[in-house]
């Protein structure tokens, strides 16, 4: 028995998340079709990160266990013939079947695009959240800094979070601008339901004035939701990686 680690790449726009659903099609349940194709036998995948429907992933990574004498090296050819085109595998390697796509997990990191201009965009609408109002950088910037180190961050879990801890380690957070084009960069141990979303819908607010810059301080040391802002949607959010130690 073999342990494998999938690298996947998906646009999350049609599909009701990465984890099976009984109310819609998720990315884990195609490529678990895909699987089944090939070895003939139901395989569970196990991912690194259970993005909501409508959320994008560069770097999502899953396991699953087999006999197969297929070369690791291959998997992503095979699979991607049998997968959508909005769904493919970028890489497929070998690891310790001690090594756990959730758990083992060191780090992730996420990016959330926020376009920023009076008239919305046609081709960045399902990869982006519209913002028509202007929004101040330097605010913005400002604001993130209390979101580095670590903290309890209770005020940023959104209604339906089952973590059994709320302590969480946050190592990057920037923000950059191109063109009409605002991306939020937020690297960390692991997040909460919803915080990336729920730190970037703040985010908005505050470059708005409508929240005030220490919101995010604020919201640490109260552990209050209601400190916060609204849930920003979903199309912005790209996982972009998810890190193991002594794993490319």
């Amino acid at each position: 028995m073999k342990r494998i680690l999938l690298g996947i790449e998906y646009e999350g726009t049609a599909y009701a998340g990465w984890q099976r659903q009984l109310n819609g099609l998720a990315v884990q349940e195609v490529v678990e079709t895909a699987l089944l194709e090939v070895l003939k036998t139901p395989v569970t995948l196990t991912g690194a990160s259970r993005t909501d429907a409508g959320v994008h992933a560069l770097g999502q990574r899953a396991h699953f266990d087999t006999t197969s004498t297929i070369p690791v090296e291959k998997w992503p050819y095979v699979l991607n013939t049998l997968l959508p085109g909005d769904i493919k595998i970028n890489q497929a390697i070998q690891v310790d079947d001690r090594l756990h796509a959730r758990f083992s997990a060191r780090q992730k990191t996420y990016e959330y695009r926020i376009f920023n201009r009076r008239q919305p965009s046609a081709l960045r609408r399902n990869f982006s959240a519209f913002v028509p109002l202007p929004l101040d950088m330097d605010l913005m910037r400002a604001a993130l800094t209390p979101l580095l180190g670590r903290h309890d961050f209770a005020a940023f879990e959104a209604s339906g979070g089952t973590a059994k801890t709320t302590v969480r380690t946050i190592h990057e957070a920037a923000l950059e601008k191109t063109g009409d084009e605002i991306i939020l960069t937020l690297r960390g141990d692991a997040f909460l339901y919803n915080m990336v979303r729920i730190i970037a819908g703040t985010l908005i607010a505050i470059g708005q004035g409508k929240l005030a810059p220490d919101a995010f301080l604020k919201a640490i040391a109260s552990g209050n939701r209601l400190d916060l802002g609204i849930t920003a949607p979903a199309q912005g959010l790209t996982l972009v990686s998810v890190c193991y130690e002594g794993i490319p």
